[in-house]
């Protein structure tokens, strides 16, 4: 929801603008999303321990997890402020994209240490099997987003930069919230809350197969938005929009797998693989149905989303067709999301790691050739997400499939 009414918002002060938030959200999303071990690995981890028994250990890891958090965030933002122009350099879109795209990704940067440990407290509480918590501060987070982006933006006359602002904010508030909820269940359990060194190293270490995972996973969509950015500001643009709602989607089918993660961690905390495989079976089921019903429903309203983004014609006529596309393949992402969420919550980041090298190597080329194909900026676009879907989503399941039928990831015990 942030992605969409940023998008929304911003897609409104013109294409630059919003072929430059594509290019700075590619980068941002890439950082922040490379941390997303912070939340999945510590929802795994403290389910584990919490199905063992041990609720107080689970919160001294899930402590630990947030100061990794803001060890991380803060080197990323020193970082990410200081090479911001250079990054966006990186996509070659050409000044009128990237003035905006700096803009925006310079102050988005700003906002980094407050996400990452958003993401820490969310994994925490999810592996407690709280997620009404979450639920409640996204809900008020998102509609404090949206009226700080329309006040900086349009009443202040910010322009881009006013949403980067708007969001920082928001985040902020976010990430304040969920910390007094974990601290106030570390001091119940009586958990410390200083940051213990072994323990951020452990979590650090746990998640290093989680980052090359996130890695091969981020570098796959790069390489869309660098082929979309080849096709000139109008592609990029309506690229940034088909990524946001794809984005969307995938973490409404996210769902499920933040759900198998928090209930494969505690049942195999307990010991109890039978109960494990019919929590997989399950979670499948759940994933394919829910695939079926957001493809159906992004099918039927792709003629209309690009009216709610933009009033360019060109990116509304390029919208549709790839957002046909990218419908037919979700029910295979959810199985894809859901299959990744069980072996998440098992721990068997080693072989996610591999198993994102892999789909990589094929999903590259294809991406880079599909930009060639047809006989305009448009042909190319579809057909590079059609690309998406066979090389990256098909892969993907191709490769979680084959573990998930096996019984080496279910490893048992706290």
């Amino acid at each position: 929801m942030f992605l969409l009414a940023d998008a929304a918002i911003v897609g409104h002060l013109g294409t630059p603008e919003l072929a430059g938030l594509g290019v700075a959200g590619a980068v941002l999303q890439t950082a922040v999303g490379l941390c997303v071990f912070l939340a999945y690995g510590t929802t795994a981890s403290v389910a584990r321990r919490v199905g063992s028994g041990d609720v107080r250990g689970a919160l001294a890891q899930g402590v630990d997890g947030v100061w990794l958090a803001v060890l991380i965030g803060t080197v990323t933002t020193v970082a990410g402020v200081l090479l911001a122009g250079r990054l966006v350099g990186l996509f070659g879109a050409g000044p009128a994209v990237d003035v905006p795209a700096t803009t925006y990704l310079r102050l988005a940067f700003l906002g980094v240490v407050p996400l990452l440990v958003m993401l820490a407290a969310t994994g925490v509480l999810r592996g407690l099997q709280d997620t009404r918590t979450p639920l409640v501060v996204a809900v008020v987070g998102n509609l404090l987003n949206i009226v700080l982006n329309l006040v900086l933006v349009f009443g202040l006359d910010l322009g881009i930069a006013g949403s980067a602002i708007g969001t920082d904010l928001a985040q902020l508030g976010s990430a304040a919230a969920l910390l007094a909820v974990v601290v106030r269940a570390a001091r119940r359990e009586g958990a410390p809350l200083r940051p213990d060194l072994a323990g951020v190293r452990r979590a650090a270490h746990a998640g290093v197969a989680l980052v090359v995972r996130t890695l091969t996973l981020r570098a796959s969509l790069l390489v869309t938005t660098y082929v979309a950015a080849s096709l000139g500001a109008a592609s990029v643009a309506t690229h940034q929009l088909a990524l946001t709602l794809w984005t969307f989607l995938a973490f409404a089918l996210d769902a499920i797998a933040i759900a198998a993660q928090a209930l494969t961690g505690r049942s195999l905390g307990a010991g109890d693989r039978e109960g494990t495989r019919a929590i997989t079976r399950r979670m499948v089921q759940w994933g394919v149905g829910s695939g079926v019903i957001t493809g159906v429903l992004l099918a039927a309203a792709a003629p209309l989303l690009g009216g709610l983004f933009t009033t360019d014609p060109a990116v509304r006529d390029l919208l549709w067709p790839v957002l046909l596309v990218a419908a037919v393949f979700q029910p295979v992402a959810g199985v894809v999301f859901v299959l990744d969420g069980v072996l998440i919550g098992a721990g068997d980041g080693r072989y996610l790691a591999w198993g994102g090298i892999a789909v990589l190597a094929v999903f590259a080329p294809l991406a880079l050739l599909a930009g060639h194909l047809g006989s305009g900026p448009g042909a190319g676009l579809t057909w590079l997400w059609a690309a998406f879907g066979v090389g990256f989503i098909g892969s993907r399941a191709v490769v979680l499939l084959h573990r998930a039928r096996g019984t080496a990831w279910m490893v048992t015990g706290g």
